[in-house]
C-alpha cells in the first residue's frame, strides 16, 4: 500500500473528501518526522513506537576500490518498534479491531408547507 492508497482508504472509512484524507496523512508524516528530528519518540498504543537512534561510525570498504578502507560517519536513523497488538495480529493470535464506520446523518430538508389554493 502506498501513500495515495492509504489516503483513499481513510477517505472512504471516514467519509471525508480524498484531499482531506491526503492532508491527514501528510500532516501525520510531518508530525512524526519533526518529533524524531527533535529526539522525541512517537508512541501509538497497541501499534508501535517511532524513535530515532544514532548508528555508530565504523570502518568500511570503498566499493570502487576494495583495498581502500574508509571511515563511515555516525548517522541518525529512524526506528520502529511494533506494539503488542500489532505483533499479535500478525501472528494470528490477536483480533483485528474493526474501526467503526463513521456515517454522516442524511441532510434533512425542511418540508414545504402545503399550498393554499387561491379563490
Amino acid at each position: 500500500m502506498n501513500k495515495a492508497t492509504l489516503a483513499q482508504k481513510l477517505a472512504e472509512m471516514l467519509q471525508v473528501p480524498r484531499k482531506t484524507a491526503e492532508d491527514f496523512v501528510e500532516q501525520f508524516q510531518n508530525i512524526v518526522t519533526n518529533a524524531l528530528m527533535a529526539d522525541e519518540e512517537v508512541t501509538i498504543a497497541g501499534f508501535g513506537t517511532f524513535s530515532a537512534r544514532i548508528r555508530a561510525g565504523r570502518k568500511g570498504v570503498n566499493p570502487r576500490n576494495p583495498k581502500e578502507v574508509i571511515d563511515v560517519p555516525s548517522v541518525k536513523v529512524p526506528k520502529f518498534k511494533a506494539g503488542k497488538a500489532l505483533k499479535d495480529a500478525l501472528k494470528g493470535n490477536g483480533k483485528i479491531k474493526e474501526s467503526p464506520v463513521v456515517t454522516k446523518a442524511p441532510v434533512q430538508t425542511p418540508e414545504e408547507p402545503p399550498k393554499i389554493a387561491e379563490v
